[in-house]
């Protein structure tokens, strides 16, 4: 199973060792990064596999939530099942 994890925030040194960290923390492996900077707003969206993940994907969430609050930016991670069922008509 997969997730999309997305970043948006004013840019900063480190924001995509934190995030991949909590990824790397929980035994997710991170399959695809997309990132870019636009003036001094940064955005990145993440495709990472979620099976081997070692705690509930409502605590990933959570955890992601808390640590894009602690570091002023919006962190969303949303679960692929989900992702895809709002891009189905």
């Amino acid at each position: 199973m997969r997730a999309v994890i997305t970043v948006v925030g004013k840019d900063a040194v480190g924001i995509l060792t934190k995030v991949s960290g909590v990824c790397s923390d929980h035994h997710i492996n991170v399959v695809e990064v997309t990132q870019s900077i636009l003036q001094d707003m940064f955005a990145m969206i993440m495709l990472v596999e979620i099976d081997g993940c070692d705690i509930p994907f409502t605590a990933l969430v959570d955890e992601l939530d808390a640590l894009g609050k602690e570091n002023h930016l919006v962190i969303h991670c949303m679960h692929e099942d989900i992702f895809n069922a709002m891009h189905t008509i």
